[in-house]
Order: C-alpha cells, then structure tokens, then sequence
C-alpha cells in the first residue's frame, strides 16, 4: 500500500503555551510542529510525516492507515453505568426519540 504524507488527517491551532501555530496529526499522536504561521506549521508537519513514512519502508514497517482510507460500519457499542442509561433514557422520552437519536445528535 503506497501512502503519501498528504493523506494523513492533520489539524493546526494557536498555541499560547508555545506562541505559535501546532500542527498535529491523528495518525501519528507523537508528532507535531511549531512555526510562526499556520501554513508553515502544516507543511512542516507534513514533511516530518514524509520523513518518517520513508524511514518506515526503508525498516520494512507498515505506516498507519490514514483515517480517510478505513471503511466504517456506523455502529459503536457503548458501555455505560445503569445510572446514566436511566438518565438518557428519560431524556430521550422527553424529547421523543430513541436514545440512539439522542446520542448521535450529541456527537
């Protein structure tokens, strides 16, 4: 599978801890880049994935399958505490609709 470094799902915000722009991506949680602007952070950041995708195949690693890449099946199960269930149950009585409606709607 040939993964470019563009594919990975990235996002960049204000940092006043760092006093720059943050580049972060999903796929690979460690890495990030700072720089004075956001371009300049995103494609740093894109650059560094480059590199580690590169060091990857040369080690005969696979990379992470970018998200956009996975397939999905629309379900989650979810676990929760017979005292919450009972509250999302009542409100979604409340609002008339299922408490799956409910969920989703909170998502």
């Amino acid at each position: 599978m040939d993964i470019k470094a563009d594919e990975y799902t990235y996002r960049v915000f204000w940092s006043d801890e760092d006093e720059g722009y943050v580049a972060t991506v999903a796929e690979f949680p460690s890495l990030s880049h700072i720089a004075d602007h956001q371009q300049d952070a995103l494609n740093g950041l894109v650059g560094l994935v480059g590199d580690v995708l590169s060091d990857m195949a040369e080690a005969g690693e696979q990379p992470p399958i970018p998200l956009g890449r996975r397939r999905f099946s629309g379900k989650f199960p979810l676990r929760m505490t017979p005292e919450q269930h009972r509250r999302v149950a009542i409100e979604a009585a409340e609002a008339h609709v299922s408490i799956n409606q409910l969920l989703v709607s909170r998502i």
